[in-house]
């Protein structure tokens, strides 16, 4: 099967081999979109705990409804997809020993993927979005990112193309799988009539039921393939290499790639229990929804047994800790996603922050924590330097973040179950036991903790980004222990 060759560091080191400085870009705007996206979640998360303090009437563009998509967007779409780009661009390099096709086409994927984001930050701002969930740009941004992304298909197929090893490493399915689904899930759902050429505005071609059926098969599968299949692709690489392992088992990573390609791209209906789609359309995503849990957790084992031989760097390695920590994560979410599938779970669960909880656990513990891990790796290796500025600010950043998404979840939890209860709670006389403002008003304690916890997470990312700035100026302390690998993981039959 595959076993794991580790090559000389010298061949790697050539600058003329691989096209690296597109890669160091988008290392430099992961890291740039995080505290931005963070940022604004940290203020929308005190405007809903202190509206009296953080509200500005005169300032229409920092209400609540404009700014939450604007920290969605940024946080999945610009600090989530300028990771998985620079990661797919430096892992398709190093598994298929050739440089990147394409030439400056690379560049023109980084730089216009960049201008979409700036063009839908603004356009939310503006209050322009089609409400749909993570598909709020209009027309115009969406013909632009399909432009782009057309671009980043093509460069990431031509260099598997040319590629110099005649195995193709399974991180490379997962991320061409990533961004082949994506396109396609991104066309579909965006179909629309603009009302003028000149305008913002369009009319989507779904309404009713078809519609949403439509957007909840894109939302779930964005899920599925730009938060989590991608990230799997950031999995299979950065841990095998980080604790210089083969992966534990390659045929159980086939065996975890095409189960979950196959699954997950039926269980979006999950999100429309109880509305008017048909209910045999409901169970079928419920129940591929609850299937997901194994291939999933045949992952997460994967992952986390790769180290088998280097428990150790446990302990050692807090970059190793936190990549971990991220597979613990993504264990825990995929097995809280299909719980909450179940169409009796749902009644209690939807529309509550206990949806807030489990899409944060999955996206602070399992997405932040693999992207970090993965940024912590490249900056050394990309600006050839010993180690991180310091490895203490890596365990500060590591323990405040961790402790942060605990906090979070810990709140989020135990409030959507408290609203699920109160609004389905009656008195004898068969009236609402409670009114809706009464809900609002029990949230307050856990929208407090809910906030602390989003503010540990951003000091964590800004002690990271301060960590990183000082690597890439190349005052690596002395007194720092080696922490890089010093060989290139590459893959072969």
């Amino acid at each position: 099967m595959l076993a794991g060759v580790f090559s000389g560091r010298g061949s790697v080191e050539d600058s003329n081999r691989y096209h690296d400085n597109v890669i160091k870009a988008g290392t430099i705007a992961t890291m740039f979109w995080a505290i931005a996206g963070l940022l604004v979640g940290v203020i929308i998360a005190l405007q809903l705990t202190f509206p009296n303090l953080f509200y500005f009437p005169e300032y229409g563009f920092t209400n609540f409804g404009r700014l939450r998509p604007l920290h969605t967007s940024a946080v999945i779409f610009a600090f989530g997809g300028n990771a998985l780009i620079a990661t797919s661009f430096y892992v398709v390099q190093r598994t298929c020993r050739t440089r990147l096709a394409g030439g400056l086409w690379p560049w023109f994927v980084f730089w216009g993927y960049q201008f979409f984001i700036v063009l839908a930050a603004v356009g939310y701002l503006m209050g322009v979005t089609q409400s749909k969930e993570y598909a709020e740009p209009e027309w115009y941004a969406d013909i632009w990112l399909t432009l782009v992304w057309v671009a980043y298909l093509l460069v990431f197929l031509g260099t598997l193309w040319k590629r110099k090893e005649p195995h193709i490493y399974v991180a490379n399915w997962f991320y061409l799988a990533f961004i082949v689904t994506i396109a396609i899930l991104h066309v579909i759902n965006n179909l629309a009539l603009p009302i003028h050429p000149l305008g913002s505005w369009s009319y989507s071609a779904f309404s009713g039921v078809q519609g949403a059926l439509t957007q909840w098969w894109y939302g779930h599968n964005a899920v599925g393939f730009f938060l989590t299949a991608g990230f799997l692709g950031i999995m299979y690489y950065f841990i095998p290499k980080r604790v210089q392992r083969p992966v534990y088992s390659y045929r159980l990573s086939i065996i975890h790639f095409w189960s979950l390609i196959f699954i997950y791209i039926w269980a979006g209906p999950h999100h429309l229990h109880y509305t008017a789609l048909p209910e045999w359309a409901q169970t079928l995503g419920m129940t591929f929804s609850i299937m997901l849990w194994m291939p999933s957790w045949g992952g997460m084992i994967n992952g986390l047994m790769t180290l088998s031989g280097a428990w150790d760097k446990l302990r050692t390695d807090p970059v190793v800790r936190m990549l971990v920590v991220s597979v613990a994560f993504y264990g825990m979410s995929t097995f809280e996603g299909p719980v909450m599938s179940i169409r009796a779970v749902n009644a209690l669960s939807h529309y509550t922050d206990w949806t807030i909880g489990h899409v944060h656990s999955g996206a602070l513990g399992w997405v932040g924590f693999i992207s970090f891990g993965a940024v912590y790796c490249l900056v050394p290796w990309l600006w050839k330097r010993r180690g991180m500025y310091s490895r203490a600010l890596i365990e500060w950043h590591f323990w405040i973040a961790t402790l942060g998404i605990l906090f979070y979840i810990a709140a989020m939890w135990p409030a959507g179950i408290t609203q699920g209860l109160m609004w389905r709670a009656y008195n004898d006389l068969g009236f609402l036991e409670f009114s809706f403002i009464q809900t609002v008003e029990a949230m307050h304690p856990y929208y407090a903790i809910r906030a602390l916890g989003g503010l540990m997470y951003l000091a964590g990312a800004l002690l990271m980004a301060w960590n990183v700035y000082k690597t890439i100026k190349g005052d690596v302390k002395e007194t720092e222990d080696e922490v890089e690998p010093q060989s290139e993981f590459v893959s072969a039959e």
